[in-house]
């Protein structure tokens, strides 16, 4: 018997010896065929991670037989994702993986906001998508919300819109902050009203992608994507749970702590986001009255998905956000006003909205979506001689199916807006009720190679309509191509038609505190219509075994028909246009692990009224980023970066002065620990230095517009602790 056990044992040993199995790969550039020295091997279920040699050779010993999927990365490459059977049928064969340049838009990419999910480089609609990698970078200098995420954006000019409550709204390619679109997982995440804190109330360590269109976008989303839209994409469960914490602190008096858990299961997952961000009054300058106010803020946002079978999946989530931010003089903020000491405004926001997702995957190629998010919105906006209070109920559901076939995309559907305001007296007369119900049709086809076409039709049927010539009902073509013109030159060019329906909501008002503001006749108003056109070309190319560069200059022109302008405390529709055009330049240069971004933008905007021209107010027509990053992937990140913005013109008539600002970054990262120092505005550029922000009294100021910095040099420090990665 005791023979029989050890020879039991030895050939127990010998099954487990032959079921050890090796992988061997060389990895190496797709255009150069250059070996990639230090790329990386992972077998996320077996926990493995080995780097190449200085040939390019990968080596993965001690593999049990089965199904196991192996990632190839490496940095400024696409990643690769293979599934091995092992034992293999050649296991002494090296595999051949080739890895294309990311180039800038990163090739591996699957863009949203068209809807169809393909590739960014495959889609004739001009889409900027920001990784989960640069996000990562972004959540460390402000992790409280998504202000300088927009703000380091070619093209995009993010707009300081009060002086002591600190909130803010953007601008894209010269157009005001109504004529875009922020989505979030392709639906509206704030409507009507709401919009203007919107910036300050977003995390991005919630985050997994961000994707821009600019120029007009209103075939599958609808009015008010003149100027483009920002679409935010959530993270979602991956096969790794996470579990991440951030806390950070600012020289501004400012703190931040918050956390995001995810998991998934075979049939179910879940993320879990909630954070806590606090500022205490901040007044750099002396003034006597807050550059950045006090604010108190929760958030909490879970959501679950299921994954029913291969057919059938869905999520659904919560958000809730409650906010407290209270600005002015800092003898009020303390509890102590008097006669002199009397100015604050206080902005207590609510809002609670659901998100539901659901995809019905037909076959290969074809599936049925529905998504469906209803918001309320509470605001309490209190001064000195005012307080304004509303409540709004939006929501938003669309039903589209998508297809994919080899040559043709389609996605055709149908959605339901509804916004409806109720304003407390005596500010009633704000109130409204509007609905929209539109459909749509898109269909993306690649003729051959190097040459695709995108083109789409919107109608939307609009309750109240407003004044002729459309009546509510709108007519929306675009159109964009593709020029694939050699291996490392492409073009995109495409244009399309957009409207906006008259709204008392914009910069103006929110300015104005609504205390002045008439009511409007939305019957007696015509909707502003517009006209776009875009185009760019983008050049990528190796120029050595771990250096590239990417160049990509765009060309765009808008024009806006009858846009609302604010005369006597009411709103009309200006006699003539508004016309913005211009140009971006981004060049990025990648030389190992140093980065070099360069981005220039150049907005021409004018209103032309009654035949006469003007310059448009708050728009520098010079705009100059420059960026600078070294980093070690997963070990060190090290960046300096450079903000110019030129001369605006102000409503008073006169010029504001431009302006530079500096930054510096630092991080280390280990395996669960992420240590960053951040440092915005080095050279204290502030607007207080140059004169007074106000006119009149300190007991009742009357505020300049606000067109540089307020709070002057700030450095944040924190943690990231990563407990299951």
């Amino acid at each position: 018997m005791k023979r029989f056990f050890m020879l039991l044992s030895f050939v127990l040993l010998a099954h487990t010896v032959s079921a050890q199995n090796t992988f061997r790969a060389k990895v190496f550039n797709d255009q150069t065929k250059a070996a990639l020295k230090g790329a990386t091997a992972t077998i996320p279920d077996l926990k493995i991670s080995v780097s190449a040699d200085a040939s390019g050779l990968l080596t993965i010993p001690n593999i049990p037989n089965g199904k196991f999927e192996i990632e190839i990365t490496y940095v400024g490459f696409g990643k690769s994702e293979m599934i091995y059977n092992f034992p293999l049928q050649h296991p002494d064969e090296i595999i051949m993986i080739s890895l294309e340049l990311s180039t800038g838009e990163l090739a591996e990419v699957t863009v949203q906001t068209t809807r169809t999910n393909q590739n960014l480089r495959d889609i004739p609609t001009r889409i900027e998508a920001l990784p989960l990698e640069e996000l990562d970078e972004k959540s460390t200098m402000r992790p409280g919300d998504i202000k300088m995420l927009l703000g380091e954006a070619t093209g995009i000019h993010v707009q300081q819109t009060s002086a002591v409550s600190g909130s803010a709204s953007f601008r894209i390619q010269g157009l005001g902050s109504r004529y875009t679109q922020l989505l979030q997982d392709g639906m509206p995440l704030y409507a009507g009203f709401s919009g203007n804190l919107s910036l300050m109330q977003i995390s991005p360590l919630d985050l997994r992608q961000v994707e821009f269109i600019k120029g007009s976008a209103s075939t599958l989303y609808g009015g008010g994507a003149i100027a483009g839209l920002v679409n935010l994409i959530s993270k979602v469960p991956e096969k790794e749970p996470e579990l991440t914490f951030l806390l950070n602190g600012t020289s501004a008096k400012g703190a931040d702590a918050s956390g995001y858990y995810s998991r998934k299961w075979k049939h179910i997952g879940t993320t879990i986001f909630g954070s806590y961000n606090y500022n205490g009054v901040y007044d750099p300058s002396n003034t006597g009255l807050s550059a950045i106010p006090q604010t108190k803020r929760f958030t909490i946002n879970p959501k679950v998905f299921l994954y029913m079978d291969e057919h059938n999946s869905g999520w659904f989530g919560v958000n809730t956000t409650y906010e407290n931010r209270l600005g002015g003089d800092l003898q009020v903020i303390s509890g102590q006003p008097d006669n002199v000491h009397q100015y604050f405004e206080q902005n207590k926001t609510f809002r609670f909205s659901t998100q539901l997702s659901f995809t019905h995957k037909i076959d290969e190629e074809s599936k049925i979506n529905f998504k469906n998010t209803i918001g309320y919105f509470d605001r309490d906006l209190v001064g000195p001689a005012f307080d304004f209070k509303g409540r709004q109920v939006s929501s938003y559901s669309e039903v589209n199916y998508v297809r994919n076939g080899d040559k043709a995309s389609w996605v055709a559907g149908a959605n339901l807006i509804t916004d409806h305001f109720i304003a407390d007296p005596p500010q009633n007369g704000l109130s409204y009720n509007q609905a929209t119900i539109g459909t749509f049709v898109q269909n993306t086809y690649k003729v051959n190679n190097w040459f695709s076409v995108e083109n789409g039709l919107r109608l939307d049927i609009n309750n109240p309509a407003p004044a002729t010539p459309s009546s509510g009902l709108f007519i929306l073509p675009r159109i964009n191509a593709l020029f694939k013109i050699t291996e490392h030159l492409s073009s995109r060019i495409g244009g399309g038609l957009g409207y906006k329906m008259p709204s008392l909501i914009n910069d103006e008002v929110e300015q104005d505190d609504y205390v002045h503001i008439q009511p409007l006749n939305i019957g007696n108003t015509q909707a502003e219509q517009s006209y776009g056109l875009n185009g760019d070309l983008n050049y990528r190319i190796a120029l050595g075994d771990d250096t590239f560069i990417n160049i990509n200059q765009l060309f765009f022109s808008t024009r806006v028909d009858r846009p609302l302008i604010l005369q006597s405390n009411s709103f009309i529709n200006a006699p003539g246009y508004l016309n913005t055009q211009g140009a971006e330049t981004n060049i990025k240069l990648v030389m190992d692990e140093m980065v070099f971004y360069l981005g220039y933008t150049y907005t021409d905007t004018k209103t032309h009224f009654n035949g006469i021209s003007a310059l448009q107010t708050l728009t520098p027509k010079n705009q100059l980023i420059f960026d600078a990053t070294y980093e070690i992937e997963g070990s060190f990140r090290f960046g300096a970066e450079s903000f110019y913005t030129g001369p605006q013109l102000l409503s008073d008539g006169t010029t504001a002065k431009d302006y530079v600002t500096f930054g510096l970054l630092a991080q280390k990262m280990w395996k669960h620990l992420d240590i960053f120092v951040n440092a915005e505005n080095l050279t204290d550029q502030r607007q207080t230095k140059w004169g007074s922000i106000y006119t009149g009294s300190l007991t009742a100021p009357k505020f300049k517009n606000i067109y540089a910095p307020l709070d002057g040099a700030v450095v944040n420090v924190g943690i990231r602790i990563k407990l299951l990665n």
